[in-house]
């Protein structure tokens, strides 16, 4: 493609091949990365809607990551989580084990409260949103976006443009690391049946502990 026959490549700016290689989440060594050709078609609204999916997915898993490490090492809250059921905090397991803990109220209540933040853009009114679309594709703000500006301050903190799409792209890549993160922490707790030291650390057997010694001690 870059060949003498087709001239300057620098020249080619309208192909559909170079249409999102100065857009967020470029990073290096691989630049643009679409293995699967999804942007094949230069279309700019499909971007920007999977960019926008992509960022709400890693920001889900940023917080699913810290679901799972923070109660582990620092505790969970005190009191009751459901009064009329007598279910504290401390009764739910960590990761995979509150799905059956967890009264289907408590479900109903985090679904609503969800749908609530979409409805609104983070309560900033009422959105046009619908299937396969939120609020910060409709807002003209750009994918992920609500208009609540830098750190969720409702615009109270001037912005850096440069230091802006620095931490905008740090964004991108912690949130591509959190999905792979959450898969890792969802299919070791669904393994081991636990969210303690069994799932982070490999138990070597008795006899593996010592250098050179290959005889089960039970054994010797």
């Amino acid at each position: 493609l870059t060949g003498s026959p087709w001239g300057d490549w620098a020249l080619y700016t309208a192909s559909p091949l170079r249409a999102f290689e100065n857009e967020l989440g470029v990073q290096a060594p691989y630049g643009f990365w679409d293995p699967l050709d999804f942007t094949a078609d230069g279309n700019k609204e499909n971007f920007l809607r999977r960019r926008a999916v992509e960022i709400k997915h890693g920001r889900v898993s940023m917080y699913a990551c810290i679901g799972y490490l923070v109660p582990e090492s620092i505790g969970k809250f005190p009191g009751y989580l459901s009064p009329s059921e007598g279910i504290k905090f401390s009764d739910v397991p960590n990761g995979l084990g509150a799905l059956s803990k967890v009264p289907a109220a408590g479900w109903a209540q985090i679904v609503i409260f969800c749908g609530l933040i979409e409805n609104t853009g983070f309560f900033q009114g009422r959105q046009n949103i619908g299937i396969m679309k939120d609020a910060s594709m409709t807002n003209g703000l750009g994918p992920g976006n609500y208009g609540l500006g830098w750190l969720g301050a409702f615009n109270k903190l001037k912005p850096e443009p440069k230091l802006r799409t620095r931490k905008l792209n740090s964004e991108i890549a912690n949130g591509r690391l959190a999905m792979f993160a959450i898969m890792g922490l969802l299919f070791q707790n669904g393994t081991f049946g636990t969210t303690g030291p069994e799932m982070w650390f490999v138990q070597f057997p008795e006899y593996g502990n010592t250098v050179g010694d290959f005889i089960p001690k039970n054994l010797a």
